[in-house]
């Protein structure tokens, strides 16, 4: 079969991340010139396996796994260069040529190391809500960039103007550190030597990825757009405040890479086949106790980048539907649907109840949340193996059941199973939209 551009598509995440989203941006990312990032920091990971060898993936986009790809990291992302430079050394170690095929933008903020101060400092602060951060600066950084006091990789590239800004940013941290009664303070000429390396480093990749995306869409080149994260934790549309601290769903695309909307052709979400959420915060449909244990276990689900063991719960319709209103989904990939085989049934949320009342929206309040009563309805298992499947027909009746069900009560069709973290083992829904332009 003749390999076919598709048009520009954006993969989002549709619950609280880790849905195997780095697994589906890979696959796609065979019919793509270009697969770019667009938001969110190295908290979060894309693990992707290639026959023995896993790559995590924590900044730089999965296509660079794919030799005649172009990778590219927007302006809405948060840089450490500390991570990035070791992330490249590790690609570049296993063979994958990274120089010449990634490029980070010129205008993408760079994580300081007073950053991660401020964010432990704030995460241990008595009587605080603690969000669950992984404390690597991420969140003080977009604060400093809303703020107008960020520096850029533009910024770090110009000695003289990043020294100065270094010495301005590290006296005011140092006034709040004080105030605080932390034990660290921050050192500039420690921050400026350290950084003047990872500038020199980092130069040859740096762009105005705005203006290289849009030459090669010119030419006719096609992007597939991936972000890290979830819907869920949307810093505007999520269960805020715990959320992260930008925008993870499909409009931030345009936000965080310089992206007309109108250049983009389709919204592809990936849900899990059940439901997992990592740190603080809300989750109605969260399985307590064995049940949730057993879900980790068979789901491997601990985090690729902490390690920290994740949340588990039921499927969560509500959440799904409220995504596709956002996102704007077209279709949607379901992971992990191996994970489910053993259960005789599957308890799936349907609606909340607040107060003896149904709910329509997506409640704002994350105090509404926590107190609401999921609606299940449960439907049959069907306790035979579908790890490695390749084949929908291949599928028993009751888990095709169960994925119509998904499709139908959210009104989304389902594009895309997973069965399993190699490229492989995924298979395609016939007569998806999404599988007839994979097709032809």
């Amino acid at each position: 079969m003749a390999v076919r551009v598709m048009k520009n598509l954006i993969v989002v995440g549709t619950q609280w991340g880790d849905e195997g989203k780095g697994k589906i941006v890979d696959l796609l990312a065979e019919k793509f010139d270009v697969v770019a990032r667009y938001q969110g920091g190295h908290n979060a990971g894309h693990t992707v396996r290639l026959g023995e060898r896993k790559f995590i993936l924590q900044l730089i986009p999965c296509g660079i796994l794919r030799p005649d790809k172009l990778a590219v990291i927007g302006n809405g992302v948060v840089l450490d260069p500390a991570a990035l430079t070791r992330e490249i050394d590790a690609l570049e170690a296993a063979g994958i040529q990274v120089t010449g095929r990634l490029f980070l933008s010129s205008r993408a903020h760079v994580i300081l190391p007073y950053h991660r101060m401020m964010e432990k400092a704030s995460e241990n602060t008595p009587g605080k809500t603690r969000i669950g951060t992984t404390s690597r600066g991420i969140g003080p950084t977009y604060e400093d960039k809303m703020g107008r006091r960020g520096i850029r990789l533009a910024d770090l590239l110009e000695p003289e103007a990043f020294r100065c800004q270094v010495e301005l940013c590290a006296a005011e941290k140092n006034v709040l550190a004080r105030a605080l009664d932390l034990p660290e303070s921050v050192d500039p000429a420690e921050i400026i030597e350290q950084y003047s390396a990872y500038a020199e480093r980092l130069r040859p990749l740096v762009a105005d990825t705005a203006a290289l995306l849009a030459r090669e869409m010119n030419r006719g080149r096609s992007v597939l757009f991936e972000g890290a994260q979830g819907t869920m934790l949307d810093v505007d549309h999520g269960t805020y405040p715990f959320v992260t601290s930008s925008s993870a769903t499909a409009g931030g695309v345009c936000i965080g890479l310089g992206v007309p909307p109108t250049r983009i052709g389709r919204v592809v979400g990936v849900s899990k086949a059940y439901t997992t959420r990592v740190g603080g915060g809300p989750f109605p449909t969260e399985a307590a106790g064995p049940e949730g244990d057993k879900i980790r276990e068979r789901g491997s689900e601990f985090g690729a980048v902490t390690g920290r063991p994740r949340r588990c719960g039921w499927f969560d319709l509500p959440v799904l539907r409220y995504s596709r209103m956002i996102n704007g989904l077209d279709s949607v990939v379901i992971t992990k649907l191996d994970v489910l085989d053993h259960l005789a049934e599957i308890p799936v949320c349907v609606g909340y109840r607040y107060r003896g009342s149904g709910l329509i929206e997506m409640p704002p309040l994350a105090s509404v949340l926590e107190m609401l009563e999921p609606v299940y309805k449960t439907l049959p298992g069907w306790q035979s193996p579908t790890y490695g499947m390749t084949e929908h027909g291949q599928l028993p009746q009751r888990a095709r059941d169960y994925l119509k069900f998904l499709a139908d009560s959210a009104e989304v069709e389902v594009s895309v199973v997973s069965t399993g973290p190699e490229r492989g083992q995924t298979m395609w829904v016939p007569g998806s939209k999404l599988f007839q332009e994979w097709s032809e």
